[in-house]
């Protein structure tokens, strides 16, 4: 029994070794408000985004999936839709500011991804004021089904009006991928018509409207979307009729066969039987492409299910091992530390990941900077870089930054990041005093593909940065970087573990935060 108890530990801990390449994403709904925002207060909102983005990035992730179009209605100035009334509580009402472009700046300065999350086919309920200017806009395209209101998936026209709005939002903002949701017929869309095979030609030939309308303005966007959780029925596990080719006429598996979509988010909210077979078969059917496991954390709580925090956690061992990333939905039951959830991510994604590069689509690597200059201090460095370039010609080049206490900076492994995706070409690192720690910067294209490592080889001063020389004061914050979990080698902190390791890379105002809490 020792043995057996000991032999499962160490799978357990093999099954928590750091991944360098993993998506771990978050859905944040914004419907009704109820992941965000809480208050109808401009203001407010963006606040309550900050401390939302600041409790996402300490539990390690690095994708966000922000609902953006919402029911025909949106939650950025649009040419085509009103603005959704989750935001003023009126339908269409300006909430004075534009908070899609918020959300994505502030992702970028914590070096996470910002996904613009599509709702395409439904349009709201039909007693509803944006159903009813949806459909008095575009009476071809709106469809009735009992109280629901729907785009008509069989209208060739309805792709041509999706692909608009991912084109709009593409071209619009910075965006680092644009999420499709409901990408399929509606379960209670009528069973007599078009044949099963047309049925998902038809949904077929919506994605790729909008994979060009897309990719033809930045090829580095990636396009995905979320299917139902389970494909097709297996030779040894039956998906129980709710599946997506049969069901609602999703080709998933061929849309990244075909090159359609860079990634998958099936929304796998299935135990045990339910779920790992299920999960083998996405990932399996990948093609080269990401695949990420889409987690129904919502049932741990007590109002919508029975659901243990191990039945979570077994599910995030077992998608680990198989290469396949996690996300959780949604965002208010993780940050909520729903059983625990919260804390379990913290511990389980301790250390950062990076996003898998789209291989695929773009393979040649920038180069390295040709400069390196570090200004070593005794509580914190300086460091200042350049000559880095793009053979993808992508809008800009990002950087990662790895460090360690010997001159070999290994850039394979993952605990040595103490920044990811940081958009300036400079940064002050604090450490604890008198240790001397060496530097690796990598430049990373749009795409995820990550240069070779421009070193820091000696401990001698580099006469590149002169003292008092251009630098933020907080260093992290002004790079695209904020200060916190996932980012800085546990070695570069503090001896004592009763302190977070990354404790001395917070802010002040984070560190009194902590202080009074714990």
């Amino acid at each position: 029994m020792r043995a057996k108890t000991i032999l499962i530990l160490a799978l357990l801990c093999l099954s928590m070794q750091a991944q360098k390449h993993e998506v771990r994403a978050v859905w944040l709904t914004t419907i009704g408000g109820i992941d965000w925002p809480r208050s109808h207060n401009a203001a407010q909102q963006r606040h309550e985004m900050t401390e939302t983005l600041d409790q996402l990035r300490l539990a390690g992730i690095n994708t966000v999936l922000i609902q953006t179009r919402v029911r025909a209605s949106t939650i950025y100035p649009s040419a085509i839709e009103p603005f959704d009334m989750c935001l003023t509580g009126t339908h269409g009402k300006n909430p004075g500011y534009d908070p899609l472009q918020f959300i994505v700046d502030e992702c970028h300065k914590r070096g996470m991804e910002c996904h613009a999350w599509i709702v395409t086919i439904p349009v709201g309920k039909t007693n509803e004021a944006r159903f009813k200017e949806f459909k008095r806009k575009n009476p071809k395209l709106a469809r009735s089904i009992g109280q629901d209101g729907f785009m008509d998936p069989e209208n060739p026209a309805t792709g041509d009006y999706i692909a608009r709005i991912c084109a709009e939002v593409t071209r619009n903002y910075d965006i680092d991928g644009i999420h499709l949701d409901y990408i399929r017929y509606p379960e209670t869309w009528p069973k007599k018509g078009a044949k099963p095979a047309e049925r998902r030609t038809k949904i077929t030939s919506i994605v790729r409207k909008i994979n060009q309308a897309v990719k033809t303005l930045k090829p580095w966007v990636k396009l995905s979307c979320s299917p139902i959780g389970k494909s097709g029925d297996l030779t040894r596990y039956r998906s129980g009729g709710w599946n997506a080719y049969n069901a609602v006429y999703q080709d998933a598996q061929g849309w990244l066969r075909d090159g359609l979509m860079d990634q998958l988010y099936p929304m796998m909210y299935f135990r045990e039987n339910n779920f790992y077979p299920f999960a083998l078969d996405w990932q399996e059917r990948s093609y080269g492409r990401t695949i990420v496991s889409g987690l129904g954390i919502y049932f741990l709580s007590p109002r919508e299910g029975k659901w243990t925090l191990d039945d979570v956690s077994r599910e995030m061992y077992f998608v680990r091992d198989n290469g396949i990333g996690h996300c959780y939905f949604r965002s208010k039951f993780l940050t909520d530390n729903t059983r625990g959830i919260y804390d379990f991510a913290r511990r389980f994604d301790e250390t950062p990941a990076l996003i898998p590069p789209m291989t695929w689509a773009w393979s040649q690597i920038p180069t390295a900077p040709t400069r390196l200059d570090l200004q070593r201090g005794s509580i914190k460095d300086r460091l200042q870089w350049s000559g880095a370039t793009d053979p993808s010609r992508s809008s800009y080049l990002l950087y990662n930054i790895y460090a360690s206490t010997t001159p070999d900076v290994d850039v394979n492994e993952p605990r040595n990041l103490i920044a990811t995706r940081l958009m300036s070409t400079q940064l002050t690192v604090p450490h604890t005093n008198g240790q001397t720690v060496y530097y690796a910067v990598c430049a990373l294209d749009r795409y995820g593909n990550e240069s070779n490592p421009a070193y820091t080889d000696t401990p001698s001063v580099s006469a590149g940065i002169a003292s008092g020389g251009s630098t933020s004061s907080t260093g992290f914050a002004s790079g695209g970087f904020a200060p916190g979990r996932g980012t800085a080698r546990r070695s570069l902190s503090p001896t004592d573990t009763k302190i977070p390791p990354f404790y001395y890379f917070w802010s002040k105002k984070q560190q009194k935060k902590y202080n009074k809490t714990h």
